[in-house]
């Protein structure tokens, strides 16, 4: 029998009327039940309905990881509209973008965050809705737009509050018509609408279902043993799958807590931990080194975590080691997901030994299928040969929002995800992850997978983080550039680092130059932008 409930609407109001004075979310100071949670939710929905927000309407979030988030998302969901997360590091070029592009007819924002003005983004992006009365919007950059919503208690010309929607704009909708719509929603609906990064090309609308979130999160969570005790520690970034999926929904699902950190900080990500004894952790390869290489990391007591998850990029071995002998984290899954399949697609099993975390991303997750394929004939290989991961299951995505070319291009005749990763099948039945395609560079003739190296370069005890790129050689065509942050208070050459390599990895993968570096250029999810390290390394190397 399923445990979960047709819609996200539908899951909160079940999860809510068995737990109601659990914790739902920790913020600050702020405690939410999830009674609490679920009358917020309802009266933002009810808001929403009074300024006219139809079934499929897209709703665009423009938020940290803050409450609002989550009353929002549920409150969309609950009216049959489409929820759109927005990138808090985003400009207003590409802001513009992905409004017009989703067809979004509402706005929710905040005002600033880290230092940009977004309502100043907003006003030089729409100038011609300065004078627009709240709620009556009319752009010509963005004719769909009607409503810019923001939360706090500033008043902006042009520009609703959230709080005046939630308590005087609720009370025009009757609890019944609410209801109504609630009810009138099929659970394969599209309810998120995320926009991938766009490394190519424009990026990209992925249609996910109340159906394929509440089913695949539910199959994660009985894989990692979630339940009503748990509480999550969430600083991956709301506006991404592995935050708003992965950590929210497993822990509604369950009447877990969420802890919410309203942008990663390592120190106090640490702190949170130890004073709200946080059991399940969620993190990419960045942000555990981070965690890890904090100054004052043996000060904090880390033993209430039991479980949780690693993955987004390349995984080093000696990281995973690290995360369970040191942070404690003996239920770690390394897993292997993309925004297409609504996250996660397969993860080692409780119990696997260290060796097999760390070098693998497990086996596919229930009612997932994958395999490897030639990327140039889509013809299945066998175990223990190199090709495309692809996969299939019923969590895929619908398409690309207003784009079939793409989707056809993802998605074959026969429903299989062309993932356009690199990967292998073990004989026991286990994937690994080798790299992304278009990341692999040739050298003299040879194929250099970047993952690879990086792996290795992890295991010189004076390196907290390597990435590597191809760069181009007269010679060789490309050869191997690594950028490198040292541990904390200890001094390392290029030299010593080359010296390393040399007998232990073959000569053609021995990167020809190193860079060290302080920080990396990332993504706001925590994937190193690899794109931006080819751009340093054409400033930096020498001509020719």
């Amino acid at each position: 029998m399923e445990n979960y409930e047709k819609t996200l609407g539908d899951q909160i109001d079940k999860t809510a009327a068995h737990y109601p004075d659990h914790e739902a979310m920790i913020f600050n100071e702020q405690r939410i039940s999830y009674g609490q949670l679920r009358e917020r939710v309802n009266r933002l929905a009810k808001g929403l309905l009074a300024l006219g927000v139809q079934k499929g309407d897209k709703i665009a979030l423009w938020l940290s990881n803050c409450p609002e988030f989550i009353y929002a998302k549920f409150a969309i969901a609950k009216i049959g509209a489409v929820m759109v997360p927005l990138n808090t590091r985003y400009k207003s070029h590409e802001i513009e973008y992905i409004l017009g592009h989703s067809d979004s007819t509402t706005l929710i924002m905040m005002d600033n965050f880290l230092g940009i003005n977004f309502i100043k983004l907003i006003k030089e992006m729409l100038p011609d809705t300065s004078d627009s009365e709240a709620g009556r919007l009319h752009s010509h950059k963005l004719p769909m737009l009607r409503n810019v919503i923001c939360i706090g208690n500033e008043k902006y010309d042009g520009v609703m509050r959230l709080t005046d929607i939630m308590e005087s704009r609720s009370g025009e909708v009757k609890s019944e018509d609410l209801k109504k719509r609630q009810t009138s929603l099929n659970k394969h609906d599209i309810v998120n609408l995320p926009y991938t990064a766009g490394t190519t090309g424009f990026p990209k609308g992925v249609m996910l279902t109340h159906y394929s979130i509440l089913r695949h999160m539910n199959n994660n969570a009985d894989l990692l043993g979630i339940d009503d005790k748990d509480r999550f520690i969430v600083y991956l970034p709301l506006f991404h799958v592995f935050g708003c999926i992965v950590n929210v929904v497993m822990a509604i699902l369950r009447g877990s807590c969420l802890i919410l950190q309203e942008y990663f900080d390592a120190g106090e990500s640490l702190g949170l931990i130890e004073k709200e004894r946080a059991t399940v952790i969620m993190g990419v390869p960045t942000t555990y080194a981070m965690q890890l290489g904090h100054k004052d990391f043996n000060k904090f007591d880390l033993s209430s975590l039991r479980t949780g998850e690693i993955g987004a990029s390349t995984i080093p071995a000696e990281l995973v080691k690290e995360i369970i002998n040191k942070m404690g984290v003996k239920g770690l899954m390394s897993g292997y997901g993309m925004t297409e399949a609504s996250s996660t697609i397969s993860g080692t099993a409780m119990g696997d030994p260290i060796e097999i975390i760390a070098t693998t991303v497990g086996k596919p997750f229930p009612e997932t299928e994958m395999k490897i394929v030639n990327p140039k004939t889509g013809e299945a290989v066998p175990a223990g040969k190199e090709g495309e991961i692809c996969v299939w299951g019923f969590h895929i995505m619908k398409g690309y929002y207003k784009d079939p070319e793409a989707t056809a291009k993802a998605i074959d005749k026969d429903g299989w995800l062309h993932t356009g990763d690199l990967g292998v099948m073990l004989e026991n039945g286990y994937f690994k992850f080798v790299g992304r395609l278009k990341e692999i560079y040739i050298t003299g003739g040879f194929n250099v997978y970047p993952s690879e190296v990086e792996n290795f370069l992890f295991t010189y005890p004076k390196i907290r983080q390597a990435y590597v790129i191809g760069v181009p050689d007269k010679i060789m065509g490309e050869v191997g550039m690594a950028f490198v942050e040292v541990k904390e208070g200890v001094s390392c050459t290029k030299e010593e680092i080359i010296d390393y390599c040399r007998g232990k990895i073959a000569n053609f993968k021995i990167p020809k130059f190193i860079e060290f570096v302080r920080e990396f250029p990332m993504t706001s999810s925590g994937k190193v932008q690899k794109f931006r390290l080819k751009e340093i390394a054409a400033k930096r190397l020498p001509p020719g």
